[in-house]
């Protein structure tokens, strides 16, 4: 029996290095999803919106909430990462200049993520929502689980 079958790992993290699970009806959300993935040059980063059946496989796996999409998550080689880290983690694996931005690391988490939660809780009223999630462009969609 392998490492992720002994951790009830979904099979949708074994299978991928880098996956990023975002509000998919958050249009701030959606629009970070987007800009990620113009910079991806490498094509590492693969996309679910937390609504989305695949990723609320993987939010039980790691005992979250299933109704409750306000942060976003990075999952790395099977290990979670959440709020500004998950966000300081996916600038590091982007094309230059964006990797600069790990200098984020000196701010303390508690204050980074403090920050976070500010934004998070006043997303829809800052930038709008959409009724359901968005429908990506076909270059894109290769890119979803």
């Amino acid at each position: 029996m392998d490492y992720c079958t002994k951790m009830n790992i979904p099979d949708s993290v074994s299978d991928n290095k880098y996956i990023i699970l975002f509000d998919g009806v958050c249009n701030l959300c959606s629009g970070f999803m987007q800009f990620v993935f113009k910079r991806d040059s490498k094509s590492i980063f693969k996309f679910a919106w937390l609504q989305d059946k695949k990723s609320q496989q993987i939010i039980t796996w790691l005992s979250l909430p299933r109704d409750k999409f306000d942060t976003i998550i990075l999952i790395e080689a099977a290990k979670p990462h959440f709020k500004s880290t998950a966000v300081i983690k996916i600038f590091r694996l982007l094309r230059f200049p964006w990797p600069f931005l790990i200098v984020g690391y000196i701010i303390p988490t508690f204050f980074r993520d403090w920050i976070y939660d500010f934004v998070a809780e006043n997303r829809y009223k800052w930038f709008g929502k959409k009724d359901q999630c968005m429908v990506p462009a076909q270059e894109v969609v290769k890119r979803f689980l």
